[in-house]
């Protein structure tokens, strides 16, 4: 068991399974109408650890206690972050070898990651939105295991290797897997102390 952070009694520890076209804030930008994180019924003064693009889906922490959120932002801590990507094309092993060593993104390449083909469709909830699909262009999914959290990283990463993001699913932070806790999209719960300490742990594979 990880002994590096212990939770406090007074303090909100919650996973949720953000949807996608939901903003990852609580105040709305003026003049916008899109959905927040105000319309999930979540208690007072919790906040995002992190956060997940408007177009981006899965798993995300909140809480109200700041020292989670240096623990698992701090660059220091090369904190694991998965996701699996559903990309146009399907990548070469010298592209997936290219995402694992660094993409260059904006002038700057991207820290060692893991990445691989997942030989099926994961099981994941149907999109609100249906993906963009091009008749004669083929499809796959990876899984990109990441340490570090750039604006729109996986999708620049992805591109760059000529493979654009479609669908971008957050599946775990650490060793807290989305599958696990089996939220569906909207649906939030608080952290036991065993699955708020296995976000300390490196996943396996």
């Amino acid at each position: 068991m990880n002994k590096a952070f212990k939770p406090s009694s007074d303090k909100k520890y919650i996973a949720f399974n953000k949807p996608y076209a939901v903003l990852c804030q609580f105040t709305l930008p003026e003049g916008s109408s899109k959905k927040t994180l105000a319309e999930f019924d979540f208690p007072k003064d919790v906040y995002s650890v992190g956060r997940l693009d408007f177009d981006s889906e899965g798993l995300l922490i909140l809480t109200d206690d700041g020292r989670l959120n240096r623990k698992l932002l701090s660059p220091g801590q090369s904190h694991p972050r998965t996701y699996y990507a559903c990309v146009e094309n399907i990548p070469s092993a010298g592209q997936l070898q290219k995402l694992c060593s660094g993409v260059m993104i904006e002038g700057k390449k991207t820290l060692p990651a893991q990445a691989k083909l997942l030989t099926e469709e994961p099981k994941l909830p149907p999109r609100t939105v249906p993906i963009r699909e091009r008749k004669h262009i083929p499809t796959v999914w990876v899984s990109l295991s990441l340490t570090e959290g750039r604006n729109r990283q996986v999708r620049k990463m992805t591109a760059g290797i000529g493979c654009p993001t479609l669908r971008l699913v957050r599946i775990a932070i650490g060793g807290l897997s989305l599958f696990d806790l089996q939220l569906i999209p909207g649906q939030w719960k608080a952290l036991s102390e065993k699955e708020l300490d296995s976000l300390f742990v490196k996943p396996i594979g």
